[in-house]
């Protein structure tokens, strides 16, 4: 069956360590000075580890893989206690896994192990990454606002997806890039006043979009061909946004110019959870 699997890439990883506790199903061991995939039955394909490589050696595909296998799982995740049970349990919560949820917590029962106290009371939410799980918000409307005031778009060229544009384009020249995951113009009510006004606009998905790597050489591009004075980089705080961080820091550190580049995160309803520069 064809599903999501981490791929991690060799040559680029240094066998830091650093992603093997990101894994709560015990995925990935350093192997001969090497971080790599343990057995595909393992790995959920949630990209839980994303973002914890400093190479940026580690990325989602699709590709011909075994099932994953909750069972298994446990097999492997009970050798090492308490804690990394717990860990477990919580990664399946917070990716809005119900079933495995429901899986792992008949295997602790049926073998007479105990559900970690901080689990009990914990109800599995609804099945699906939770940057795609359905929730509702009130969006009251403000009697102090004005219905008759239209904002005035700050959108200056075109084309915007990350794919189509050209680094080469006479915008993106000595220019201030904001670089945008697809759903934060949606989420952000001021989105063009406050963030796009006076930048050109790339946006990307980096969970559906495929082609990392031609994002990669696209941003690279943009900072040494097109010598753009700044890079913003705008994501939501859903686990598959980090990927796009990772994309424009192996990009920044690729590039034979350093440009300042800033780090914008929004939670779900458009509040700005982080902002930072981070070079």
């Amino acid at each position: 069956m064809k599903r999501d699997v981490i791929n991690i890439d060799e040559e680029k990883c240094t066998g830091c360590g650093l992603c093997v506790p990101e894994c709560p199903e015990g995925a990935i061991q350093i192997i001969d000075g090497k971080a790599r995939l343990v057995s595909d039955l393992f790995c959920d394909g949630l990209g839980a580890c994303l973002g914890h490589c400093p190479e940026g050696a580690i990325t989602i595909e699709k590709r011909e893989a075994e099932p994953y296998d909750e069972m298994k799982v446990m097999d492997n995740v009970v050798k090492h206690g308490t804690n990394t049970i717990r860990a477990h349990l919580k990664h399946l919560l917070d990716h809005g896994q119900t079933e495995y949820y429901k899986q792992a917590v008949h295997y602790l029962k049926d073998h007479d192990l105990e559900v970690p106290e901080s689990d009990k009371k914990k109800q599995p939410p609804i099945a699906g990454c939770p940057g795609v799980m359905s929730l509702e918000f009130d969006v009251s409307e403000d009697k102090e606002q004005k219905k008759s005031v239209r904002i005035k778009s700050q959108l200056n060229h075109w084309p915007i997806q990350l794919h189509l544009i050209s680094p080469a384009a006479p915008q993106y020249q000595k220019a201030d890039v904001l670089l945008a995951a697809d759903c934060t113009a949606f989420t952000a009510a001021n989105f063009h006043e406050e963030y796009l006004s006076g930048k050109v606009l790339a946006i990307a998905c980096p969970k559906l979009d495929e082609g990392q790597e031609i994002y990669l050489e696209k941003i690279r591009t943009l900072i040494d061909e097109a010598e753009i004075n700044t890079l913003t980089v705008m994501v939501m705080q859903v686990p598959c946004c980090s990927g796009l961080l990772a994309l424009a820091k192996r990009a920044a550190e690729k590039a034979e110019r350093k440009v300042p580049v800033k780090i914008i995160v929004l939670n779900i309803k458009g509040e700005v959870l982080k902002e930072e520069w981070c070079n």
